[in-house]
């Protein structure tokens, strides 16, 4: 697709002139903390050569770079406020304006609540635009806690292991450096219960809201990774 910028006066308004191209997809990762939607949205990415989008990793660039959107969303950043849902679907759109989104893009940990849906899905709707899938990493609490609960990272490196999945050789040790493994407080099961808590009233809702649009397609997250990727890639298929 082609996207136009264009700033008027002291706002960043962002208009679209599109031409839709057959292959192109607009992908967003569902699926509760510890799912696995991360991993799987680079493998995706990566696959069909379109940008993993974070908003983390857009609004640091906007605030490295000083722009305009960057600077606002700074303000709030500093004061120890959440930037306006408003805001940050500008900066969104701002970066899939780029010409490596031409063919789509996947985005990963936005939209996280329906209010955030409901102004993205405004965005792109005056914009003649929409998301094409709404991949949900369905993986039951139980798994995710014992998923979570088993990793472990150096003290010292930083290196990370899982307890089932990815030991370390020696128990309780890293491999790299010999140093002593830990449990992370975020991995803590009390801790991931409480995120877990959250994504339920939060964001879980945002399955029901692409269901609803008709894009939302759902697959096992707890069987092997790349056996959870085989059944993202036929769906994109």
């Amino acid at each position: 697709m082609k996207l136009l910028l264009k700033k008027t006066d002291h706002r960043y308004m962002i208009i679209y002139a599109i031409l839709k191209e057959e292959n192109s997809m607009k992908i967003i990762m569902l699926g509760a903390p510890g799912a696995g939607k991360g991993t799987q949205a680079k493998m995706i990415a990566e696959k069909f050569a379109i940008p993993h989008i974070s908003t983390g990793d857009i609004f640091r660039a906007n605030i490295k770079n000083g722009t305009e959107l960057g600077m606002e969303a700074k303000k709030y950043m500093d004061q120890g406020l959440l930037v306006p849902d408003e805001l940050t679907v500008k900066i969104l759109l701002d970066r899939v304006a780029q010409d490596d989104c031409k063919n789509g893009y996947v985005l990963d940990g936005f939209p996280r609540t329906i209010p955030q849906a409901e102004v993205l899905d405004k965005a792109l709707t005056e914009l003649g635009d929409k998301i094409d899938y709404a991949i949900n990493v369905d993986v039951p609490d139980e798994n995710i806690i014992n998923r979570m609960s088993g990793r472990r990272a150096c003290v010292n490196c930083g290196a990370t292991y899982h307890i089932v999945h990815i030991p370390p050789k020696k128990e309780g040790f890293c491999d790299t450096c010999n140093s002593e493994l830990i449990l992370r407080d975020d991995d803590k099961p009390e801790t991931v219960k409480n995120r877990l808590d959250v994504y339920h009233k939060q964001t879980q809702p945002l399955i029901d809201f692409y269901e609803a649009k008709g894009v939302l397609k759902s697959v096992d997250g707890t069987v092997d990774m790349k056996d959870v990727f085989a059944a993202i890639v036929n769906i994109l298929s």
